[in-house]
């Protein structure tokens, strides 16, 4: 069933669990949301916006909604990382239930304006929105770029919630986007500072690669929803690079040549609810 953010974060509040959330593409929602149903598990599906290039705006979100229609679990239909408000107005228009501006990289009362638009868009529509403070470097998709990582400072989280009036806040704590270079260090406690002082639940971007006790830490302290894509692409890469190996006849069936890749994101998948203790939250 399709839902928007807010009602299931606040529930992975109040009972110490974090709902997974990964950025995927036509190939992978059915995967995703039949293994959420094994685990009875809520889920947040994202689209990032390189993957909704032209009709892309109609065939993927389509297809999340239709399919969530489908399955009992809780499914958030989500825009991940909107820089830009006609993003944000073409999103809710096309029936996403949950966004997130991206504001990070701008100066903090640049920052709160340009949220506080956002939510202006999304709140009358019954969309949810999340917002970044401090700024979740690493690598960009294209692996071409790496940015750096700005701590998110305690001072200013409840006065940007207030402002703004965002449902969740992305926070950085030490991890990054994409495949790690090394190894990261959660600061755990700032996160408790971050949640002591938080009003909304907090999400953590770049939970890929994140050594798992870290993972939990953090979740017993107050991350929310945790996004993750990388160790999805690692997944599909495995599943490919098997699929190639099988000696394949002239016109293999989809089976033969999806089936592997599959099987590899639906045990990533699998692993991350668990980890995330979000089986039998649905």
């Amino acid at each position: 069933m399709l839902v928007n953010a807010k009602e299931i974060l606040s529930d992975a509040r109040a009972n110490q669990y974090a709902v997974p959330a990964f950025d995927c593409v036509e190939e992978m929602v059915r995967t995703m949301l039949e293994t959420a149903e094994e685990r009875r598990a809520p889920v947040f599906l994202m689209c990032l916006l390189p993957d909704l290039v032209g009709n892309g705006w109609a065939y993927l979100p389509g297809l999340i909604r239709i399919a969530a229609s489908h399955h009992r679990v809780p499914v958030v239909l989500h825009l991940d990382h909107a820089m830009e408000l006609e993003s944000i107005k073409r999103a809710v228009d096309a029936g996403f239930t949950s966004v997130m501006i991206d504001g990070s990289k701008l100066p903090f009362e640049e920052n709160v304006r340009f949220t506080k638009a956002a939510v202006d868009i999304a709140h009358p529509r019954g969309v949810s929105v999340e917002a970044e403070l401090g700024h979740v470097g690493g690598s960009d998709l294209e692996g071409s770029t790496y940015g750096e990582n700005v701590l998110t400072d305690p001072d200013e989280v409840t006065r940007f919630v207030e402002q703004t009036g965002v449902d969740s806040l992305a926070v950085s704590i030490g991890t990054s986007h994409g495949v790690y270079k090394s190894l990261p260090t959660l600061s755990i406690g700032r996160l408790k500072q971050l949640n002591h002082v938080s009003p909304v639940p907090l999400v953590l971007h770049g939970g890929s690669g994140t050594p798992d006790d870290q993972v939990q830490e953090a979740v017993r302290n107050g991350i929310c929803k945790i996004n993750i894509y990388a160790d999805i692409r690692i997944a599909m890469g495995r599943g490919l690079h098997t699929a190639a190996a099988t000696q394949l006849r002239e016109d293999p069936l989809p089976q033969e040549v999806f089936g592997p890749m599959r099987e590899e994101i639906s045990d990533v998948v699998r692993a991350k609810i668990d980890l995330l203790f979000a089986a039998n939250r649905a």
